[in-house]
């Protein structure tokens, strides 16, 4: 397996605009190797077979049935609001004018 070189993560970090010192381009040399190591070391898995998930665990998100029921109209949603302009609430300004 090739070696991540201190250049190639001086290079990098010098893309990402990151200031290192000669200690942390040692450092971060050797973590990436771990990484790309362990990543290695999941891509020789055998997945034959194996049906491809996006969670190790079978998820029930426990809903529940899809039934109409009644709502409330316009206008008792709006009967008990403090102010009502053009059958909308009318609520305090939170953004400068023009919504800068």
């Amino acid at each position: 397996m090739a070696e991540i070189s201190r250049d190639e993560v001086s290079r990098i970090a010098r893309l990402a605009r990151i200031a290192l010192n000669e200690d942390e381009l040692d450092d971060i040399a050797q973590q990436l190797d771990t990484i790309i190591e362990a990543v290695s070391k999941v891509q020789q898995v055998d997945t034959e077979g194996v049906t491809p998930m996006s969670h190790p665990h079978s998820i029930d998100a426990g809903m529940r049935e899809d039934v109409q029921r009644t709502t409330l109209t316009q206008e008792q949603a709006l009967d008990q609001a403090p102010a009502v302009e053009e059958d909308r609430f009318v609520v305090p300004q939170i953004l400068g004018e023009g919504g800068e």
